[in-house]
């Protein structure tokens, strides 16, 4: 008998505790890509090359995506890596309007399940709108499995009104409402483009409420950021002292490890007027 087996068989009967190896962390983004409007200057196809950089380079896993339209993501499968698919609908109905588009490397997460909803007194009509927003506002979900640890999670994706404030509270109680029908033992995760300020708006206050979600941000930093994330196209220094309104929450047995704020452009051209928010997390079970 080796020294070495030894000891091992000693520690083993004593109960000494094992490494457990943990869970691999993975990269969530959340981005409001800007619609490809028709006004010159900051036209999709200027920026199109700086949208696919910098989710590259974030090196996000999982992206939920707000404003694109059709055109957009078709463009965004191709500039994207073979291994990214996506799930989508317009939220016009098919390929009408923008879209709460989720994009993933198929190779590590597994779509189990997915679905849509509209933020609106009838959430499963298309299109539909209720609470004095003008045009519609829906959530993409789906439920992933991660092919290296066989461990699922829901991903959520929205876009709130950017007018009303009664809408983006009702809004925030119907995502609640139906967060709250998801497999209780699995984390969520939730990103979005919220249209309120973090720390300020009632609808902030909302969504991090007890038992509801955590901030990956107030999680991993220790203040909030000098800049907003809507910058008009004109970089940190335009939105100095601006809103973070772009979130990505957590809730349930998943960790959040980091997170940032992406101030990425391409010469000169930024790839939005909204600056994508990146965390990295880590399942817990």
């Amino acid at each position: 008998m080796t020294r070495r087996f030894f000891l091992a068989l000693i520690a083993l009967l004593l109960g000494a505790p094992q490494l457990v190896a943990q869970a691999p962390e993975f990269a969530v983004m959340a981005f409001n890509i800007r619609y490809a409007h028709t006004t010159p200057p900051n036209l999709w196809p200027d920026r199109r090359a700086a949208v696919r950089q910098v989710i590259l380079e974030s090196g996000a896993d999982i992206v939920g995506m707000q404003e694109a339209l059709w055109q957009q993501v078709t463009d965004i499968d191709r500039d994207l890596p073979d291994d990214f698919e996506w799930i989508g609908l317009g939220r016009e109905g098919g390929s009408r309007g923008e879209y709460m588009a989720v994009f993933f490397r198929a190779s590590r997460f597994e779509p189990v399940e997915y679905d849509h909803f509209w933020l609106s007194e009838s959430p499963a009509t298309i299109g539909s709108h209720s609470w004095g927003n003008n045009l519609p506002r829906m959530v993409t979900w789906v439920r992933f499995r991660d092919r290296s640890t066989e461990r699922e999670f829901y991903f959520v994706n929205t876009h709130f009104d950017h007018e009303s404030q009664p809408s983006r509270e009702r809004s925030a109680e119907l995502l609640l409402e139906r967060v709250a029908d998801f497999d209780p033992s699995l984390p969520v995760i939730a990103t979005g483009d919220f249209n309120s300020a973090a720390n300020r708006n009632p609808v902030y206050g909302m969504l991090v409420a007890p038992d509801a979600f955590r901030d990956t941000w107030t999680e991993t930093n220790e203040d909030e950021p000098p800049f907003g994330t809507g910058h008009g196209f004109r970089g940190p220094e335009a939105s100095a002292g601006g809103d973070r309104i772009d979130w990505i929450l957590v809730r349930g047995p998943v960790e959040a490890l980091a997170s940032e704020i992406r101030v990425d452009h391409l010469n000169g051209q930024y790839p939005s007027d909204h600056f994508p928010v990146t965390a990295r997390v880590r399942l817990l079970r």
